[in-house]
């Protein structure tokens, strides 16, 4: 009964497909884990979810992946989700671990590599967007002045101030909503 299952994404999510599309975006390192991104239809590859997301789950003994909506479906015929993946070192009895969705909780790891790829791909970009965040949460801040010491140039969209603003070579200090799909538009059309 939770939003957070029935959420959809928004027009700066489908600004994000247009630009995907075009050709011109190499990594989305998002801090959310509704995986809004996935539903919008950004290509999966490109999608770095730092704080984990909804969208899948894992056995905690076994480590087996599962479709959380497949979890989230069944919930009425079975209330207590288990795993049910067979393991042939048991005699195929199944493993019956707890199932718990890939979001990263307080005090957890982030998914491995994750830092590392988005670091890599933000210091390689020709720029890198920052788009609706507080720069406050870390590692993931870090980003952005790593991406400033490669010499990348920094657009910062978020309604109010980030302690990053002075890195930025552009500041957006409008609703992303609609000022990211002017952005993508402009973008894309500047490049054609």
């Amino acid at each position: 009964e939770s939003p957070v299952w029935n959420a959809k994404p928004g027009k700066a999510h489908y600004a994000l497909v247009d630009l995907d599309k075009a050709g011109m975006l190499s990594l989305i390192a998002t801090q959310n884990f509704d995986a809004l991104h996935e539903k919008a239809g950004n290509s999966p590859s490109k999608i770095v979810n730092l704080h984990g997301t909804i969208g899948t789950s894992h056995c905690m003994k076994c480590h087996a992946k599962y479709d959380t909506a497949d979890i989230m479906a069944r919930l009425d015929e079975e209330p207590d989700p288990h795993c049910h993946h067979q393991l042939p070192y048991r005699g195929n009895m199944p493993c019956n671990g707890l199932l718990k969705t890939d979001v990263v909780y307080f005090g957890e790891a982030l998914p491995e590599g994750a830092m590392e790829r988005s670091i890599r791909a933000a210091q390689q970009a020709d720029e890198l967007w920052v788009v609706g965040s507080t720069l406050e949460v870390f590692p993931a801040a870090s980003i952005v002045p790593a991406a400033a010491q490669a010499g990348v140039p920094i657009t910062i969209m978020n309604m109010g101030r980030t302690q990053y603003d002075s890195l930025a070579t552009r500041l957006i200090h409008e609703d992303i909503a609609v000022a990211l799909p002017e952005l993508v538009q402009r973008t894309i059309a500047d490049n054609r």
